[in-house]
């Protein structure tokens, strides 16, 4: 597999990073996922604006002619890769680039950045699509910028970790008593007919996905209240899913060993999820 790293295509078995990365000392930098579809980036621009918002958060200056390069970049990845026929992801990571001493502040004068991309097939879970996966509750104990799509993954992996442990496929994260996000997709919720979803804040990352979601609610004249779920009133809803680029649109019927409503993907998720088909494929 060819990888792009630093301003070369290389064998992703050669490409190295040195230990003094920021990204492997201290997790400091920025990541995104883009789904591929026949060669096509679905929602490119806006992956590449939560990538600006996310360097521009963590005060990472990119020189603007790797920012323009990145589209050919990752389309000269999947061609590279032979990867221009079916469907792909495309993984971008951007740290604050390589320092030494080791230090807790930004490196003075700055370094370049460092600039890492990969392209890979993707196969989309559509057997979990059909049916619906189970999950368990768990504390959301993540830092409180989760609105920035950083490196520093370790809370999300302990989680999704627990929830393989306990033989499901997911959680959902609780902190203060509502329902935030799982390791990684947004959540949203239906009842009578409405979606609920965490509101866009510093405690969750407004995924891309997530917006896809809410301009179908419009179109298909499905209110959105943008309310938390509450603990106590998960088992109130009459359907649940997760929300994420490679997750898709994924129905949650099973919390805790317990049957969410019907215990079956209901039939305003099916809707989305036909909906979000058409967008994502044409």
């Amino acid at each position: 597999m060819q990888v792009y790293l630093n301003g070369s295509f290389v064998d992703h078995n050669e490409a190295k990073v040195s230990v003094a990365d920021r990204g492997f000392i201290f997790g400091d930098g920025i990541y995104e996922v883009t789904r591929v579809v026949h060669g096509s980036l679905f929602r490119e621009k806006e992956h590449l604006i939560r990538m600006d918002q996310g360097l521009k958060s963590l005060k990472i200056d990119l020189d603007n002619s790797v920012r323009k390069a990145i589209p050919e970049i990752s389309r000269e990845l999947l061609e590279k890769n032979d990867l221009l026929d079916g469907e792909a992801a495309i993984y971008l990571q951007i740290t604050r680039g390589t320092a030494w001493p080791r230090t807790h502040t930004f490196p003075n004068p700055a370094v370049k950045p460092s600039i890492y991309l990969s392209a890979s097939e993707f196969s989309p879970h559509t057997e979990l699509h059909k049916t619906g996966v189970d999950v368990i509750t768990l504390a959301d104990v993540r830092w409180t910028r989760c609105n920035i799509k950083t490196v520093q993954l370790l809370p999300n992996t302990l989680a999704r970790q627990q929830a393989i442990e306990h033989g499901v496929n997911s959680a959902l994260m609780i902190r203060d008593g509502v329902i935030t996000e799982s390791p990684n997709a947004n959540i949203f919720g239906v009842k009578d007919g409405s979606l609920y979803t965490y509101p866009e804040s510093n405690y969750i990352l407004s995924g891309i996905t997530r917006g896809a979601v809410l301009e179908i609610a419009e179109k298909l004249d499905i209110p959105v209240h943008y309310n938390p779920i509450r603990e106590e009133e998960l088992f109130e809803l009459d359907e649940l899913f997760f929300s994420g680029t490679t997750t898709d649109i994924q129905p949650v019927t099973i919390i805790d060993g317990k049957n969410l409503g019907t215990g079956k993907p209901g039939p305003v998720v099916k809707s989305i999820q036909d909906e979000y088909k058409k967008l994502l494929y044409g």
